[in-house]
């Protein structure tokens, strides 16, 4: 079986996150890290190929700058079996319709030797948050897609997911292959150990380009996107609290009056 594993670089969250002058991300000027969501990806992947009899191998996908690789390597760490990082400049700026374009040439030179049989992908990434590019790629490459698995289960060549929803949970059945997206309810994603840590120093990544994959840069970027940010505006300073007193015995109606007029309650 080859599965494909489909890992986001995205700025910390805790870091000084900011735009450029065009109003895209800031990714090359900001510390950055593996989105938490698609580590849970990589775990539902990784022990698939753990509780299979066959040969299974992992292959971790991820589209960005060179700074991308960071997150490639995290799961490579986590026990993918090899990297691929598509890079270009050209790529700066594509929303998720041109994403889903350099990840769907991208899946299928992966499975010029053989054909992939799983591509799994977290729910979102943590900074577009869109959760369009799974469904997307799924269309791309002709594959039957299984999102916003809760629980997943596999037998041979059948999958089963469950999905949990606002009035009802569903049960999905699918034949490989099969695009998978998981949530963070599939349960928590390992931490590289050291032995790991150390094996991924000698497992292949492997950087492409448009041109290796036969795109065209005009179809990418920017320019090429569907949709545009307009304007970013810098989150405000954080004002000082308020202090509710509670001398007279007011300080319990002073605090329902202020959580009232923030529309808490």
């Amino acid at each position: 079986m080859n599965i494909v594993v489909l890992v986001k670089h995205v700025p910390d969250a805790t870091a000084d996150r900011r735009f450029e002058s065009d109003n895209t991300v800031d990714r090359a000027g900001v510390d950055g890290l593996l989105s938490e969501l698609d580590e849970y990806a990589v775990e539902q992947a990784l022990q698939i190929k753990e509780k299979s009899d066959g040969d299974v191998t992992v292959t971790a996908l991820s589209v960005g700058p060179e700074q991308a690789a960071d997150a490639v390597r995290k799961a490579l760490q986590m026990g993918a079996d090899s990297g691929v990082l598509v890079s270009d400049d050209a790529i700066a700026g594509s929303d998720a319709v041109a994403t889903s374009l350099v990840l769907a040439k991208a899946v299928s030179k992966i499975g010029e030797g053989g054909s992939v049989d799983l591509v799994v992908t977290g729910m979102a990434s943590t900074d577009a948050g869109t959760s369009l590019v799974p469904a997307m790629l799924a269309e791309r490459l002709g594959l039957p897609q299984v999102t916003f698995a809760s629980v997943v289960e596999t037998q041979g060549d059948q999958i089963r997911a469950k999905r949990d929803g606002d009035a009802a949970t569903e049960v999905i059945g699918a034949t490989l292959p099969v695009l998978l997206s998981v949530t963070d309810q599939t349960g928590e994603a390992r931490y590289p150990s050291f032995k790991g840590i150390m094996a991924a120093k000698k497992k292949p990544l492997d950087t492409w380009s448009l041109s290796d994959l036969g795109v065209d840069a005009g179809e990418v970027g920017l320019d090429a996107a569907w949709t545009a940010v307009e304007e970013t505006t810098a989150r405000p300073p954080r004002t000082a609290g308020e202090i509710v007193t509670d001398e007279d015995g007011s300080g319990a109606t002073a605090l329902a009056e202020f959580l009232a007029s923030k529309k808490f309650i």
